[in-house]
């Protein structure tokens, strides 16, 4: 029961319901989340944190750099992902845009990377 506790309080936050909606798409690297939530990385962070700890998102490191993914590992969380998706709509449409708009431009300082800051879009 305590698993499923974490699951459903990781899901009572908006922002990582946005994480969630953003990775149902695929993987993305930590600092595309940045850009598309357009928060810190250290709060980013922190949600991701939970919901990895809840079991929701996988990571991997690539060079000095995070990824994420959806835990699709059972139906149950497939489930969720799937009804998270069809009712967080039309509030995530900037964060898409964000994203978009991120991976088209990237920052200058990053400029000077192949592909950006993780070399992944």
């Amino acid at each position: 029961m305590k698993g499923l506790l974490s699951v459903f309080k990781a899901l009572s936050d908006e922002t990582r319901l946005r994480i969630v909606k953003l990775l149902e798409n695929g993987e993305l690297c930590v600092c595309h989340i940045v850009a598309a939530i357009d928060m810190s990385q250290p709060k980013i962070s922190f949600h991701l944190k939970i919901l990895k700890e809840a079991g929701l998102v996988k990571d991997r490191r690539e060079g000095k750099w995070m990824h994420y993914r959806l835990n699709e590992s059972d139906l149950f969380k497939r489930l969720l992902f799937l009804s998270i998706s069809e009712r967080v709509g039309d509030e995530t449409v900037n964060d898409r845009q964000r994203l978009e708009a991120f991976i088209e431009s990237r920052p200058a300082e990053f400029a000077d990377m192949v592909g950006g800051c993780c070399g992944r879009a």
